[in-house]
């Protein structure tokens, strides 16, 4: 991925604030915090356990990292404010928001292994940069793009958001049982890995940002949090009924139309046969 230099003012570092607890260590806290999170776990959960010290390396790592995800952030500012503005919309830009163990949100608190989350309530994307580590070491998603991939399907919670889109979603969810809560989530999941790859085709129209590569490294980050791929690296099964966030397949499919139509209308992934 290509950067351009300019950074956004919305970004709040809580790191270094001490005090925050997570599970144990290493690739059981890793598994254990992707698939609570993945599998359409509670971010208000708090996890408690002891609290490992990073590295220097570790710590210049994610302040590299934290410097790229403002530069991604700015990058989605300037392509939905364009969005929006075309559409006779205002767009309002949230905050992200990097910590260090665990966080307090408006959604409740969060420990780093629930992985990054969007929380309605105060407009605000949250992540650990701890995680993007974990994905390519353990995971093994490498390159950096994955970093703007997650970024901007959290930003496309956001744009849920704004449309009034979760909103709906979650009122059915409140009101139907757990398979049809599931199958809504999927919807939301999927749509906003939609918008991701709408972002991403606007974002290298405006900007040229993307390498030979980058799309493949985001379809890589897309397939390997497919539900079923977890669920069978967990427990070696797959239960469809479970799902949450979509099949790997699905996940890949929905960014790549969003990338190649870059039409925002061509995301309704709630009355689509496609899934």
């Amino acid at each position: 991925m290509r950067w351009n230099g300019r950074m956004s003012s919305n970004m709040e570092d809580g790191r270094g604030g001490g005090g925050g607890k997570i599970i144990g260590g290493g690739i059981g806290a890793l598994v254990i915090g992707l698939i609570v999170y993945l599998m359409g776990g509670d971010p208000s959960v708090l996890m408690q356990g002891g609290q490992a010290e990073k590295s220097t390396q570790q710590v210049q790592a994610e302040d590299s990292l934290s410097m790229h995800a403002a530069q991604v952030l700015a990058y989605t500012e300037d392509v939905w404010d364009s969005l929006f503005t075309t559409n006779g919309m205002t767009y309002e830009k949230p905050k992200l928001h990097t910590f260090d163990y665990s966080v307090s949100s408006a959604c409740g608190n969060a420990g780093a292994s629930s992985g990054p989350f969007y929380c309605p309530l105060d407009r605000k994307v949250y992540m650990d940069m701890s995680f993007f580590r974990e994905m390519e070491e353990r995971f093994h998603v490498p390159g950096d793009f994955p970093l703007a991939y997650v970024i901007a399907h959290e930003v496309g919670h956001h744009v849920q958001n704004l449309l009034g889109t979760s909103d709906k979603a979650q009122q059915y969810m409140r009101q139907a049982d757990k398979r049809e809560a599931n199958a809504m989530s999927v919807k939301l999941e999927l749509q906003a890995d939609f918008y991701a790859g709408v972002w991403a085709c606007h974002a290298n129209r405006m900007y040229h940002i993307l390498d030979p590569g980058d799309i493949e490294e985001a379809l890589n980050a897309a397939s390997a949090v497919g539900d079923d791929r977890l669920q069978k690296e967990q427990n070696g099964t797959v239960v469809p009924d479970a799902f949450t966030h979509g099949t790997s397949a699905q996940r890949m499919y929905w960014f790549k139309k969003g990338y190649e139509t870059g039409d925002m209308k061509q995301g309704d992934t709630f009355n689509s046969s496609e899934l």
